[in-house]
């Protein structure tokens, strides 16, 4: 690495238009054999050396990476050390957001500053925002405190970028570890303490003003809570499998997830530690949220003019107050945080003027750089595209992303998507999914119904489908390679036996018997969306519009496909109903369409080569 560096610096620099200047700082440059600390000049010369600190993302492959750790690393080393750890408690006045809980709450964090802070350097900051440091729990939880480098994804902001000059932040939503006043899970509360934390990084005398948050799961649902402020000083935020909505995170076209029903009071539980601080804890909300799963999923028309939800969607008020830029980080595989999260909303923040980017690949609720996740990953659930699914060079995406958006400095990155396919295949595209794809509709699908005894059917045009009986619908597939890409859409008459039923649709590769996608739906949300339909009485034929959750996936010439349609499926409950939810499905009646990506070889590119047998 060090011989390759020297050649490329001494070659860029020699383009330069002072060469007498430029060969005398190469001279001096080589003359040491290690990397010492910078001084200003060359520092700002070697972050303008573009051909090193940003390769080609069509280059990367070539160059060579450290893996040997948990996470991904930089191409090098910055030349900053961290100080030691400090803390703030940030007073904020909450007496506009909860009825009973307390006026003023405080929220905690910790934070380090890299060593040129102490020349008067002033430097962007990157936080965390959880409600994950410690709990609260007594002697201490699984997690640890703000002020300690949180595992994994802490040490890979602190390991990485503090030393490239950017300070690093940990910061406790209320009623969490030292935050006091109410766990308000994602409400206007916890909202609210957000924006006074990204406030404060802002106006330190240390900070340049630029505020990035990162994060996984509700630690990027934090940062929509931030975004949706409009606070000034934040500047980017990085959500992966980010949480955009509450109510869409736990049902899909109406069918619930499991979780559904004890989301809310599992938080809760985890920030209990049974003393005279836990009556802070409690608002309105809390109690509320205890049983607002269970009423959606019964009486979901009822609920529907409720605010709570609308409280936690964080979409549109990000779109109409957000004044940053996005990196959309998405595991098309993801079952925790699934990829509608984020589907259509990347299109609709492009449309309305916002710098976004994306990395889509075919992991889970994971990072895109967490080999050890990914090498447990099933065939059904993405282990296809392993061990290509494993990107080591993210870390410099993303820091030249945040180079850019926090630092000022560095050319303006390349707002694309970088996409996976199944079998493993990266590529780039313009935006997701694509806009330009062409539309297939496959109709005439073979039918076989059985029962859950294993009985089959005969074959007649209407199947049940329940929790006991489910139905196989076959294609024959096509005589060329096929690259599905995007959100396909099945649509299928059904005919209830009342105001309840589900359908849940399984696409599979028939040939290789490998899922690729899913797709469900609550009969009473027949139309679509997130709000229901007309109530549906017994013996009515509604048509479902299903729209998968997205797909990229290679299907070979002479590959069949199948969707399996059942009552339930993975994580999801089984309708609400008595005591069986029947829907009968005319399965003349399936019309799949799929979206068809076309993509050449130059869209095409090469990731760092890492064999996991090898190491």
């Amino acid at each position: 690495m060090w011989l390759w560096f020297r050649e490329q610096l001494l070659l860029n620099l020699m383009d330069s238009r002072d060469q007498v200047f430029t060969l005398g700082i190469v001279l001096i440059f080589l003359s040491s054999s290690v990397l010492v600390y910078f001084t200003d000049d060359l520092e700002e010369g070697l972050i303008n050396n573009q051909s090193y600190f940003y390769p080609d993302l069509f280059d990367r492959h070539e160059l060579e990476w450290n893996m040997s750790g948990t996470h991904s690393y930089l191409l090098e080393k910055g030349p900053y050390s961290s100080l030691d750890v400090q803390e703030a408690f940030i007073d904020v006045d909450t007496s506009s957001v909860w009825e009973t809980g307390p006026s003023n709450a405080i929220v905690h964090l910790s934070y380090w500053l890299p060593s040129n802070t102490e020349a008067g350097d002033k430097v962007p900051v990157i936080a965390i925002v959880s409600p994950y440091f410690d709990y609260g729990a007594p002697d201490g939880g699984a997690s640890t405190p703000t002020n300690v480098v949180g595992a994994a994804r802490g040490e890979f902001i602190f390991e990485n970028f503090v030393p490239w000059g950017y300070a690093f932040a940990q910061v406790a939503v209320f009623g969490t570890e030292e935050s006091t006043g109410c766990f308000d899970y994602r409400g206007h509360g916890e909202q609210l303490g957000i924006d006074a934390a990204v406030t404060w990084l802002g106006e330190q005398n240390w900070s340049n003003g630029n505020v990035g948050l990162y994060g996984k799961s509700y630690e990027g649902a934090t940062q929509w809570e931030a975004a949706l402020a409009g606070n000034p000083y934040l500047k980017t935020i990085v959500p992966i499998s980010g949480t955009t909505s509450t109510k869409t995170l736990l049902f899909k076209n109406g069918s619930a997830e499991a979780r559904s029903q004890v989301m809310h009071g599992a938080y809760f539980i985890n920030i209990v530690d049974f003393d005279e601080s836990d009556a802070d804890h409690i608002c309105p909300d809390v109690a509320d949220g205890f049983t607002r799963g269970e009423r959606t999923y019964l009486e979901p028309r009822v609920d529907i003019d409720l605010d709570y939800w609308e409280e936690r969607d964080y979409r549109q008020r990000s779109i109409d107050n957000y004044q940053g830029s996005v990196y959309f980080v998405q595991g098309l595989q993801d079952w925790n945080v699934d990829s509608h999260m984020i589907f259509p909303l990347y299109q609709q923040m492009k449309d309305a003027g916002f710098d976004v980017k994306g990395i889509f690949g075919q992991w889970g609720h994971d990072y895109p750089d967490q080999w050890q996740k990914h090498d447990d990953i099933d065939n059904d659930n993405g282990g296809t595209a392993f061990p290509q699914m494993t990107r080591w060079d993210w870390g410099q995406d993303l820091f030249e992303w945040f180079e850019y958006y926090l630092q000022e400095r560095g050319p303006k990155p390349d707002l694309n998507v970088q996409v996976q396919r199944h079998d493993g295949a990266w590529r780039i595209e313009d935006t997701y999914p694509s806009q330009d794809s062409e539309k297939i509709i496959l109709e005439n699908f073979t039918a076989s119904c059985k029962s859950l005894v294993g009985n089959w059917w005969p074959l007649v045009f209407n199947c049940p489908v329940d929790e006991t009986a489910f139905v196989n619908l076959t294609h024959p597939g096509f005589d060329y390679d096929v690259h599905i890409s995007g959100m396909p859409t099945l649509e299928l008459d059904v005919t209830a036996s009342g105001d309840f039923g589900q359908v849940f649709a399984t696409l599979y590769d028939d040939t290789e018997n490998v899922r690729l996608g899913h797709a469900t739906m609550d009969i009473r949300y027949n139309e679509g969306g997130e709000d229901p339909s007309g109530v549906v009485v017994s013996g009515q034929s509604v048509t479902m519009q299903m729209e998968f959750f997205a797909i990229d996936a290679f299907l070979p010439a002479g590959h069949e496909l199948r969707i399996d349609l059942t009552g339930s499926g993975k994580d999801y409950l089984p309708p609400p109903c008595p005591p069986v939810g029947l829907c009968t499905v005319d399965y003349q009646s399936a019309k799949l369409t799929l979206p068809i990506a076309n993509t050449t070889e130059e869209h095409y590119f090469n990731v760092p080569y890492w064999n996991p047998i090898e190491e």
